[in-house]
């Protein structure tokens, strides 16, 4: 008999964008090791992304869960509507997209404030407690006995810690909780722009703390935030990296341009100005670059971004594809002479692994990375000969490496032989060690 596992997650398709496909994926695969999935998600979200075409991979035999939501980005959205305001304000904010602070409007200082001081851990907290009083009547009526946790929001998390309190299975056992982390908590980028009190900095420290000492089991996206979660706790921390499935990828002919490309968003703070500087010189000093070269952005893009590649006098090589379809985007990768990943240039966002760069590794395109010093996607794309990883420092090595790329981007060097490398980050051989932590409880 299968054993049952309560899954809470606020992002599921209709949701578009990464954090829906960790935990898609995960359940199209935890029945091959005697595991049934029963997700439990929100009926009306909010969602800033919406890709109608991840439904169909929800499959028919797994058990969905919803339950109304209130979330204040709605009311947020009546006051874009107000003559003072700009409805892509809002829309902005919703999707992660922070101005610089001083860049920013007196709404979006308002709409900020109000976020990190009164909506904590997060803005979807008020639902919470309408959940905890569902899901302990249907825990108990389904002989459930253990639960995950998946967040950020991390407000999700909070919900495993109240019904873990509340639940007992039998006279010597309580509820099990796996606290999933996608993103750390406390270090996330962006927490540094939501204008928070020191009291509410305190708040978010003391719920991490509770969190990761409460729940049985915690897991991880990377080996930097392990680190940094093993001085808290001292409950079972694992690793599981996000991941591909090859289900979705299909061999798709590269372009004959030599294509830079980057999928997904790229929001004021990650603008790698050595990159652009390098391809402006590459642009004015080379004239066959110049003939062949394309900077293509899928996804949704800063305007500061874009200002920046055209006072750099790239406009005429950049396209701007705007949001895409999973599928869409599968294809845009296998179709790029590169793929670009850039992360912001801080100590703390060296353990961010975007869930990207392993379907960058499926498309079996060269992958340039720019980021922090000693990150740990550094790591994987060196392990699995994927490509280079430059610090925002190294300008002329950054160049040498476009060169090179450009020269042989015909070249099958990255399509042929590097199965064995990559198959370690399979959606399914992903699954099996999450299994292992269930079956383990």
């Amino acid at each position: 008999m299968s054993k049952k596992v309560l899954i809470v997650c606020y992002y599921w398709p209709p949701a578009g964008g990464p954090g829906v496909q960790r935990w898609l994926k995960f359940v199209k695969y935890l029945p091959d090791f005697d595991i049934e999935p029963i997700v439990y998600t929100p009926e009306n979200p909010k969602y800033p992304i919406v890709d109608a075409s991840m439904i169909a991979e929800v499959s028919d035999s797994v058990t969905v869960l919803k339950q109304p939501i209130k979330e204040p980005y709605r009311f947020a959205s009546l006051l874009s509507r107000l003559p003072f305001s700009r409805r892509e304000t809002v829309k902005q904010l919703s999707s992660g997209i922070v101005p610089k602070a001083t860049k920013q409007t007196l709404l979006q200082r308002l709409l900020l404030f109000i976020r990190g001081n009164f909506f904590i851990p997060d803005a979807r907290v008020g639902w919470v407690k309408p959940s905890v009083r569902f899901l302990e009547n249907y825990i108990k009526t389904n002989e459930i006995d253990t639960v995950i946790t998946t967040g950020p929001p991390h407000s999700m998390h909070l919900i495993g810690m109240k019904l873990k309190a509340k639940i007992t299975i039998d006279i010597t056992k309580k509820l099990h909780w796996i606290a999933d982390f996608r993103d750390p908590w406390t270090t996330i980028g962006y927490h540094d722009k939501l204008k928070m009190t020191e009291r509410t900095q305190r708040k978010h420290k003391e719920l991490e703390h509770r969190v990761l000492t409460t729940a049985d089991q915690v897991i991880v996206t990377s080996p930097t935030t392990k680190e940094e979660f093993s001085t808290i706790t001292k409950k079972p921390i694992t690793v599981i990296t996000n991941g591909f499935d090859t289900e979705s990828h299909q061999e798709v002919p590269s372009s004959n341009r030599f294509t830079i490309s980057h999928i997904g968003s790229l929001l004021s703070e990650r603008n790698p100005l050595i990159l652009w500087k390098v391809l402006d010189i590459l642009v004015r000093e080379y004239a066959p670059f110049r003939e062949q070269f394309e900077l293509k952005l899928v996804g949704k893009v800063s305007k500061e971004v874009v200002d920046v590649i055209k006072s750099f006098g790239l406009e005429k090589y950049l396209t701007l594809v705007g949001y895409v379809s999973h599928q869409e985007a599968i294809a845009l990768q296998c179709e790029a002479s590169v793929l670009l990943l850039i992360e912001i240039d801080l100590e703390i966002t060296k353990g961010i692994i975007p869930g990207k760069v392993f379907e960058y590794l499926a498309a079996k395109r060269p992958i340039l990375g720019l980021g922090p010093k000693d990150a740990d996607v550094r790591e994987i794309i060196t392990t699995t000969q994927s490509g280079y990883y430059f610090e925002y420092t190294e300008e002329e090595a950054l160049k040498e490496a476009i060169l090179y790329l450009f020269h042989n981007h015909t070249s099958k060097k990255w399509t042929e032989g590097r199965e064995a490398y990559i198959s370690k980050y399979h959606r399914k051989q992903l699954t099996q060690v999450l299994a292992t932590c269930i079956h383990s409880l």
